[in-house]
């Protein structure tokens, strides 16, 4: 199993706890899923997030 595939599983068992039902739960349950995707990938090498959090008033 792969950092990716967990944090996907990982997103969506969130989402499955904070979801009360209609559309807005779907929206979070994608929202959380992509995240979780996301921090899976980072974790796994495919994506660099790094980027994303470094200051850009540096230097």
């Amino acid at each position: 199993m792969t950092y990716t595939f967990v944090g996907l599983l990982t997103g969506l068992l969130l989402a499955l706890a904070g979801i009360i039902g209609g559309f807005s739960g779907f929206v979070l349950a994608l929202f959380l899923g992509a995240v979780g995707l996301a921090l899976g990938a980072h974790f796994d090498g495919r994506l660099d997030l790094t980027s994303l959090l470094r200051s850009r008033g540096r230097g």
